[in-house]
């Protein structure tokens, strides 16, 4: 089996994904079931269009729901609205977790109340994540998650399931793994468009196989590339796959 635990769609077209354009990327390429989700940039993401955003994401899951699982996204900054959403969305309409983009850092004590209510239902917090490594992209994300935020919050709520996201698709990857070497309870997606030599094979010796899940970000053949290409074992790319995000899944408590 294959899941990629990291991809955007929603049933109105944001992205520029139709949900039939999803279903005949993940049949084109063999990949079983797709995580989705629909985030909004802008620093004041407002309640209401986040719910708009979410609907979205859950309007094409009821389309598919054996190909595609969502990921509910909010806010923390509207502390009662990032709320009622994750109760809505997670706990009421089956959501498998969370999705938090570059609105305020990972370790942002703003983050917590959103961080406890994901260890109460038991799911994960997918993070858009990256260390930046050109001025313009520190200008233009300067919230973005870095290895070391992740492992003051790891640091803090060792329970968490948190999912670095993206490490082809970050800036300094290597800078990234190098954050995320202490923090042993954080996991890290495979997706971005970068496909570096060898770096597969680094995330998988410093930060061991079980912390690995594949993701394509929307780059689909790159995606896929890197873990067939990467020096691995059979066992290792089926953990990598799916096992390690199944294991994830089967933590949810309500």
């Amino acid at each position: 089996m294959i899941i990629d635990c990291h991809g955007h769609g929603s049933i109105s077209g944001r992205f520029k994904l139709t949900v039939d354009m999803l279903i005949d990327s993940l049949d084109r390429y063999g990949i079983d079931k797709l995580c989705i989700s629909a985030p909004l940039t802008a620093k004041d993401a407002a309640p209401k269009e986040i719910r708009e955003a979410n609907d979205d994401v859950l309007g094409a899951v009821r389309l598919h729901p054996d190909r595609l699982m969502g990921y509910c996204f909010v806010n923390p900054g509207f502390a009662a609205a990032a709320q009622e959403e994750i109760t809505r969305c997670v706990a009421g309409e089956g959501m498998i977790g969370l999705k938090l983009y570059h609105q305020y850092k990972m370790n942002d004590p703003v983050q917590f109340p959103v961080i406890e209510r994901t260890i109460e239902l038991g799911v994960p917090i997918l993070m858009h994540a990256g260390f930046a490594a050109t001025p313009e992209t520190r200008e233009d994300q300067p919230n973005l998650a870095t290895g070391e935020q992740f492992a003051d919050v790891a640091a803090r709520y060792p329970e968490a399931m948190l999912i670095c996201g993206h490490i082809g698709g970050g800036g300094d990857w290597e800078r990234q793994l190098k954050g995320l070497r202490r923090a042993r309870t954080v996991y890290l997606d495979t997706s971005g468009s970068v496909g570096d030599a060898g770096m597969i094979e680094r995330c998988a010796r410093e930060l061991g196989v079980e912390r690995l899940l594949f993701g394509c970000d929307m780059s689909v053949e790159r995606g896929l590339a890197k873990i067939r290409d990467a020096a691995l074992t059979a066992h290792q790319r089926e953990r990598i796959f799916s096992g390690n995000f199944l294991s994830i899944l089967r933590r949810r408590r309500k």
